[in-house]
């Protein structure tokens, strides 16, 4: 245990920033698989929208600090190529 006063005080402060770092991870996380499930059920208009949100959300966590900048375009691109791709594979079976 921390001896010092500041000690102590920067343990608080990083318990408190870890559990609204690991809420804010979490929501990440949850919005992903929720377009991910959307896209296995061929809801692909419903998935844009959400992905929409995910952009800002990630772009959010990446002003904070949360996530690194490359690490926000990464996810993001990623993703927006599996919608893409999702969306392509069923204009071509509508055809």
């Amino acid at each position: 245990m921390a001896n010092l006063k500041s000690s102590k005080k920067d343990i608080r402060r990083s318990e408190k920033r870890r559990i609204r770092n690991k809420s804010r991870m979490s929501t990440l996380k949850t919005i992903k698989k929720k377009i991910i499930n959307l896209l296995t059920q061929i809801k692909i208009e419903e998935a844009k929208k959400i992905y929409n949100q995910y952009v800002s959300l990630v772009d959010k966590a990446a002003k904070v600090g949360l996530i690194h900048k490359r690490n926000a375009a990464r996810k993001k691109s990623r993703l927006a190529l599996v919608i893409n791709k999702k969306e392509k594979e069923l204009l071509n079976q509508t055809k």
